[in-house]
């Protein structure tokens, strides 16, 4: 299979103003999306916030109310999914059971394309051949692994090289230890074939570790998007840091002490917030990652006094929910650096970590 090269100022899908609605519910609220050639993105929500509808209209599966869809500068609203020039792959292998690897890969082949045979065979053998699939070309479905019919799937998938990979939760059947490794496996292939690819997940760690772009959803909108880094260091809303991480929401008061910002506790404890954060005087809800908290702060911190009400040993690290400046917070540390049960502990975080978040 020949390599794709990305160009990133190309739209490959555009989404415009699409509504769907279910009888009187309505799932999608005049939906706006523009994805470059090449980017993947991750479709990120919770179940019933819209995504796997939205990717079902791009595939044509679904009918929208209203709006259209553009792939690779085409309008496919009123195309049937056969001739969308897609590939969709869904959490179920869909494999045909009586035909064999290459057979499955070829199916695609067979049924849209003017290839020969024998050229139809070399290209399902290239891709069987990207997802280290080669030698089984000849064995059926029910002589592999789970892990290794996803990977058989997705060579099915890239083996007519769509405009448009459409992945509606793959990963979400196999164990913890095959997931990962069908991650490591799709951005591998990511970035070795460059195919526009649209990723529907409500795991988190999917999203950040895969997508170039996460499109986070609620309530049939996008209610942030940005790059992995960008929507986790620095969501907007409350909905936003506590989907992505689980985050400590603090209500605080904002003062100016000399005019510096700072920030007050239910108990009356002070912080300093970041210099860089305007924010007017009064209540304000901030976002505090539970990693960014410490019990051994250093000199560039601000502290509250606190006690540890709980901990969980969770291997790598241990989770300990501590009583602080009138608040629950919750730790995540390494454990040698947890404090007991009952603990009188100092917390502490740089002040750059206490996140403000838009008013709802």
């Amino acid at each position: 299979m020949k390599t794709q090269l990305a160009n990133r100022n190309m739209e490959q899908l555009v989404v415009k103003s699409v509504v769907k609605r279910f009888g009187e519910h309505t799932v999608l609220q005049a939906f706006d999306l523009s994805v470059a050639k090449g980017e993947f993105v991750a479709l990120l929500g919770p179940s019933g916030c819209g995504k796997s509808t939205l990717l079902r209209i791009i595939a044509g599966l679904e009918t929208p109310n209203g709006g259209d869809v553009l792939i690779a500068g085409r309008n496919v609203t009123e195309l049937a999914p056969e001739d969308r020039n897609i590939a969709l792959m869904f959490q179920s292998y869909a494999l045909l059971p009586h035909m064999t690897v290459l057979e499955n890969v070829r199916f695609p082949l067979r049924m849209r394309s003017k290839l020969s045979r024998a050229e139809q065979e070399k290209r399902s053998m290239e891709a069987l051949a990207l997802v280290k699939l080669d030698p089984f070309s000849s064995r059926y479905p029910r002589q592999l692994s789970g892990g290794q019919q996803q990977r058989v799937a997705l060579a099915r998938s890239i083996v007519a090289e769509p405009d448009l990979l459409l992945l509606d939760e793959p990963l979400s059947n196999l164990d913890a230890r095959l997931r990962e490794d069908m991650q490591i496996e799709l951005k591998r292939l990511h970035e070795e074939l460059g195919l526009t690819t649209i990723f529907v997940t409500h795991d988190q760690d999917e999203a950040l570790g895969l997508a170039d772009t996460v499109i986070l959803m609620n309530g049939g909108r996008i209610e942030q998007q940005g790059t992995p880094e960008e929507i986790y260091r620095r969501p907007r809303t409350e909905f936003a840091a506590g989907f992505l991480g689980g985050s400590n929401i603090l209500d605080l008061e904002v003062f100016m002490d000399k005019r510096k910002p700072m920030a007050r506790f239910a108990n009356g404890a002070t912080v300093a917030l970041s210099a860089t954060e305007a924010l007017a005087p009064g209540q304000h809800k901030f976002m505090l990652r539970k990693e960014a908290i410490s019990f051994d702060p250093d000199a560039a911190m601000v502290s509250v006094d606190g006690s540890v009400e709980t901990l969980n040993y969770l291997g790598s690290q241990t989770r300990s929910l501590v009583s602080a400046g009138g608040l629950q917070l919750v730790a995540m540390t390494d454990p040698a650096s947890a404090r007991p049960q009952k603990a009188k502990v100092k917390i502490g975080w740089r002040p750059e970590d206490l996140i403000p978040l838009d008013a709802e």
